[in-house]
């Protein structure tokens, strides 16, 4: 069996341990919800056509980009303006993060979003071969209890897959303010054959990329005094 069928067998039905649901929306809010998420949102039975026949986007796009958990979507729009020939998708299973993102979406005219809003490990595999030119993992839970550590959802599952969907030379930035965390990651990406971290010095993860666009809990955090983590791991070309 491949890695791609055992983790659909494995994740087609995957345990979802975050939230879905905050405080009630304010009804400006639940309108977006109502109104403008069925236009944005995809599902995973399209997600594969939609991408091979160039039509999940009303305009051509020259690349897609994926962040798994947007939060409330800061990043993800940020992008989004800044490379409006990309097309992104994004994945946040909390309602009230999508309701955020929607908001922007809706003020700033963004295009070039689409929303998938439940547990990105539903999508992965859905996701076409060699289909996403980066991906952002930022600042997801750390699951810091041992016994929780199964959860979090930089594995060597979600690797496998990721490796499936990338294009070779794709980037995947990864982000953290928990050093156990980046540990984790660090670990699983040396072992892994489809990926690298092609590091140089220290400022290579003290210093986030210069298209970085930060985030709300990522502010929190550098207010606080803490530190973060940014790594640029680089998917291998395939020798084939």
């Amino acid at each position: 069996m491949s890695a791609s069928e055992t983790f659909r067998k494995q994740f087609d039905h995957p345990q979802f341990y975050g939230r879905r649901h905050g405080h009630k929306l304010r009804p400006g809010r639940q309108r977006l919800i109502d109104d403008l998420l069925p236009k944005l949102q995809i599902s995973i039975e399209a997600v594969g056509p939609s991408i091979n026949n160039g039509c999940l986007f009303e305009v051509p796009v020259q690349n897609i980009w994926l962040e798994v958990g947007f939060g409330a979507g800061e990043h993800l729009a940020g992008q989004a303006l800044a490379y409006p020939e990309i097309g992104f998708i994004g994945c946040e299973p909390f309602i009230n993060g999508v309701a955020s993102l929607l908001k922007t979406i809706d003020q700033s005219a963004i295009g070039n979003i689409r929303i998938f809003n439940d547990d990105a490990r539903l999508l992965l595999p859905a996701l076409p071969e060699r289909s996403l030119g980066r991906v952002f993992i930022l600042f997801s839970d750390p699951w810091p209890k041992t016994r929780h550590h199964r959860r979090r959802f930089f594995n060597r599952e979600t690797l496998d897959q990721l490796a499936r969907s990338m294009k070779d030379n794709a980037e995947l930035r990864f982000a953290s303010d928990h050093a156990g965390y980046t540990r984790w990651a660090l670990e699983h990406v040396l072992h892994h054959p489809d990926f690298s971290w092609p590091v140089r010095r220290c400022i290579d993860w003290q210093v986030p990329p210069e298209d970085w666009v930060q985030t709300r809990y990522e502010s929190k955090t550098n207010k606080h005094g803490g530190a973060c983590t940014y790594l640029r791991i680089c998917r291998r070309p395939r020798s084939v």
